[in-house]
């Protein structure tokens, strides 16, 4: 093969082992919300598809990068060890020795370029500029794993095979964030150089011991709310909140919490002697296994401000989001000096 179309294949298969690379780190180093942000423009939208079939991406770049190596050794190598031998046999080296040398100059410079040119630069590039290299490659990406697809299924199919028998689980796509530990040690780092002060650190802190607390962990003994039988009257859940100040009174049937009565509902009533079940609304109902982080949405989606704690049949009592929201904000202060009515 003549000098200049060895040149031209060298130089095309080294952009492309550098393309492989750069795709590979800049999916890794991205962050999955960033692309989410760029999903306007079908580069976009092919970069957050990259992300979502991770172990595949990965997949086809490794092909890729193999078949760029296969290719300098078969093209490239060849060449330059061929066209060195003479030029040291001319200068009085032994054949054998001129042959030698020139196959390991050969070498040494296929493994330069490749590892300099082809990996090293286009690495550093992409974990500067991650998503700016995710979005930038993503198209010519998903049209190479959409021709590949069926030798990357089948690579990835048996590289996930290999994963599970080792006793670990494959992962398809990128992590949307730092994990628990991760982030506890990156609060306590930054607290540590001064960047998070004691009240931050503290609320931060229990803000991830949501994810490991739950309703039973906060549920405070004994029966703290107003509650009247289910037979009440309107008139009895207003002496209720009188005597107790709670603006929810529950409704209960024997053991069990059939409604829960605003008192603001009972003032545009004329007749008192009307059955509070009517205007009663259905409690929020929490397994007592319920995370913390699950029971603010619930009573918040419900726009109350208590739910009654359950373990099967069972009630074990009532959470209220000043049970809650301490374990979330153990610094915050109440001013007032007055009982917050529920």
């Amino acid at each position: 093969m003549p000098g200049w179309q060895v040149a031209i294949w060298t130089a095309v298969i080294i952009v492309l082992s550098a393309f492989f690379v750069a795709v590979e780190f800049a999916l890794m180093a991205a962050k999955p919300h960033r692309l989410e942000e760029r999903a306007t423009t079908p580069a976009g939208r092919a970069a957050l598809k990259n992300a979502g079939e991770l172990t595949l991406l990965l997949a086809g770049s490794q092909l890729g990068i193999t078949v760029c190596t296969l290719a300098l050794g078969a093209i490239t190598k060849p060449a330059v060890h061929h066209a060195l031998t003479p030029l040291l046999a001319s200068v009085g080296l032994p054949q054998a020795v001129a042959d030698v040398a020139s196959f390991v100059l050969a070498l040494v410079f296929v493994t330069f370029l490749h590892l300099v040119v082809g990996e090293m630069a286009p690495k550093s590039w992409a974990i500067a500029h991650p998503e700016d290299s995710s979005v930038l490659l993503a198209l010519p990406m998903r049209a190479f794993m959409t021709v590949a697809r069926p030798i990357l299924a089948a690579m990835n199919a048996a590289a996930n095979w290999l994963v599970r028998r080792a006793g670990a689980e494959p992962v398809d796509e990128l992590s949307a964030g730092q994990d628990p530990d991760g982030l506890r040690h990156l609060i306590e780092h930054s607290a540590n150089v001064g960047a998070l002060t004691a009240n931050y650190r503290s609320s931060l802190t229990s803000a991830l011991r949501l994810r490991d607390q739950t309703v039973a962990d906060v549920l405070p003994p004994g029966q703290r709310l107003s509650a009247v039988g289910v037979d009440a009257t309107l008139a009895d859940v207003q002496e209720a909140t009188l005597v107790q100040r709670h603006l929810r009174v529950l409704l209960r049937d024997g053991e069990r919490t059939v409604g829960v009565v605003h008192v603001r509902d009972t003032l545009s009533e004329s007749d008192l002697r009307r059955p509070a079940l009517g205007l009663a609304r259905d409690p929020v109902r929490l397994a007592a296994g319920t995370g913390l982080a699950t029971a603010l949405k619930r009573i918040r989606d419900a726009r109350t401000q208590l739910a009654v704690v359950t373990d099967g049949d069972r009630e074990l009592g009532v959470i209220t989001l000043e049970d809650v929201l301490p374990a979330l904000m153990p610094t915050a202060i109440v001013e007032s000096g007055d009982a917050p009515a529920h």
